[in-house]
């Protein structure tokens, strides 16, 4: 036995099921994923996608090709993924695919909170949710049969509390399918629309197929010697929480929640008095079971929004009269959940150092329009910088920017878009092009701090290194810039206010598209020493210049320019901003 991570078992999940090809693009919380993989399963090729399109595709390759694959995103990749997602559904497959979609309830690290469990009804295709490690081992090599029993694709849903927390793994021989070969089938896998006709006929009789097999799956049970008065359907994590905060309840737990087997939800709702159903965010489960004519409480009890826990779900379901007159046999009602002690906020930071602080802080002073995007630098938004006015999804920036430009011709000169270096691979470049194509004007500024800092420094194909760290040619932006018909395009390192300040301004009175490739490395790639600027305490007038760099190594005690010295790295941009020469040339220092 071990103790893993949802994440880490996954990973030996995939390992132990036979996976041959895994393919992902980082993202909280399924990052760790991929990152297993290549670390410790040699025997599956890993690899970081551009995208999470690109990397399901990939897997659809490698399904047909005959190997087992298994590729992963956050939640919002899903939809980067839908268009051959629901097209999948349709085509099937040759051997297994999984797909490990890691939704964020409450929000962790995400723009929003979409329930991706509608993503398996939409595109009609077997959903699992494993409760803990174990299961979400377990249930990689599970969706694997079900997918080459089915030939379906099956999609693996987690959630933060799943993917990152610990429990007890029980690991098992890895698995040898053969490779299956590949065959030629044009009805099968060509999706012009006479094929395709005929496929969906196979995607609603498939379906069928999967809701009587729902209803005989181990993973779906009722568990034996509770409370017939009180019964609660769950699934996921969201079966913990019932299961600690009610052990006395009838419980039905779903692992296999799409399609849900209706037969089986029967047989649990005659054998109770009370029926409630316990699940994070939507009424997905809550809905279908209402829409057979099953009586249900769910969401007019719990929140559609963040995440659930014991105490929660406690507290929500002694709402109910019903429930709250039995459950008062078993325990005492739950004492309502004191209001935590205010504490100062204390909002994320740029890093000390960061390459990104320099670029805001001249967007700032130059007062412009910056339509922005997601990564480390989306925190330029934040004061004391406050320099970033949009964040929508990855790659909108560009877009954004040349739609206001067309809808507005006098914002171009005051307009920008700020994208990162994995996210302009995301999904900027095909944005810079339509820039070029249709005759705009608009500037993009390119982040590139040559890794995916935000989710924990990920190789991407403008780092020179592979998943791996294999050794490969490394994406030049100004390059491509240039090829996709850019002519004016300037490399600057942020540090250099001075430099960056000219590059952005002539970019602006370009009358055609302009890139600024703001370039520098992730200051945490090489954790420099501390290496703290000089300061002149005597010589500062207490005008507060530098702390609207936003940097936590700088304060001003008794009104007078302080440098902690655990956290400098002698970026010196606090150096340039000052007008008194308070602050001295730091190590790191440009010019």
């Amino acid at each position: 036995m071990k103790l893993l991570s949802g994440n880490e078992a996954l990973a030996r999940g995939a390992y132990e099921a036979g996976v041959r090809v895994a393919v992902a693009y980082p993202g909280t919380p399924s990052t760790e994923i991929l990152e297993n993989i290549a670390r410790h399963y040699p025997d599956i090729y890993a690899e970081w996608a551009p995208n999470e399109k690109v990397a399901l595709e990939v897997a659809i390759g490698a399904s047909l090709g005959g190997a087992r694959a298994l590729v992963a995103m956050k939640h919002v990749g899903v939809n980067v993924a839908a268009d051959p997602l629901l097209t999948l559904a349709y085509t099937g497959v040759n051997a297994g695919l999984v797909l490990v979609s890691a939704d964020d309830p409450g929000m962790h690290s995400s723009q929003n909170e979409q329930d991706n469990r509608f993503y398996g009804r939409f595109a009609q295709i077997p959903l699992l949710e494993p409760a803990d490690s174990q299961e979400a081992k377990d249930f990689v090599r599970l969706a694997l049969e079900i997918s080459e029993t089915f030939d379906t694709p099956v999609m693996l849903r987690t959630t933060t509390r799943v993917a990152h927390s610990k429990s007890l793994v029980r690991e098992e021989k890895p698995a040898a399918p053969p490779a299956k070969p590949y065959r030629k089938d044009f009805t099968k896998y060509v999706m012009v629309p006479a094929n395709a006709r005929l496929r969906h006929a196979t995607v609603e009789e498939r379906r069928e197929k999967l809701r009587e097999f729902a209803a005989h799956t181990p993973i779906n049970r009722i568990e034996p010697a509770g409370d017939p008065r009180v019964g609660i359907i769950t699934s996921g994590v969201a079966y913990c929480y019932v299961k600690e905060a009610f052990p006395w309840a009838s419980v039905l737990k779903l692992g296999l929640s799409y399609p849900l087997p209706v037969t089986l939800v029967r047989t649990f709702a005659s054998q109770v008095e009370n029926l409630y159903i316990v699940e994070e965010l939507e009424p997905f489960l809550e809905e279908q079971v209402a829409a057979v004519g099953i009586p249900v409480r769910g969401k007019a009890l719990l929140p559609r929004t963040g995440e659930l826990s014991p105490a929660l779900v406690a507290q929500a379901l002694h709402q109910d009269a019903a429930f709250a007159t039995v459950a008062r046999e078993y325990a005492p009602p739950p004492a309502p959940t004191p209001e935590p002690p205010a504490l100062p906020l204390r909002p994320p930071v740029l890093c000390p150092g960061c390459p990104h602080r320099g670029l805001f802080y001249v967007l700032k002073s130059l007062k412009l329009n910056v339509m922005g995007d997601i990564g480390c630098y989306t925190l330029g938004s934040l004061p004391p910088l406050a320099a970033m006015d949009t964040c929508i999804c990855m790659g909108a920036g560009i877009g954004m920017a040349h739609g206001m430009s067309k809808a507005r011709p006098d914002s171009a000169a005051r307009t920008v878009a700020v994208i990162g270096d994995s996210t302009f691979i995301h999904s900027g470049i095909t944005g810079l092009i339509d820039i070029v194509y249709n005759q705009g004007v608009s500037t993009v500024i390119i982040a590139d701090n040559r890794t995916t800092a935000m989710t924990g420094h990920q190789d991407h194909p403008g780092t020179g290194q592979t998943a791996r760290g294999e050794p490969t040619k490394a994406l030049n932006f100004a390059k491509l810039a240039r090829a996709v018909g850019v002519t004016r395009v300037k490399v600057v390192d942020p540090l250099d206010l001075t430099t960056t300040r000219k590059a952005i301004q002539r970019a602006l009175k370009m009358p055609a598209p302009a890139v600024v490739v703001a370039s520098r490395p992730c200051v945490l790639l090489s954790r420099p020493a501390p290496a703290p600027v000089p300061v002149r305490p005597d010589a500062c007038r207490g005008c507060k210049r530098c702390l609207q760099l936003g940097c936590p190594a700088l304060s001003l005690p008794a009104g007078r320019v302080a440098v902690n010295p655990h956290l400098c790295v002698g970026c010196g941009l606090c150096a340039q901003v000052c007008p008194y020469g308070a602050i001295g040339k730091g190590d790191g220092q440009v010019g």
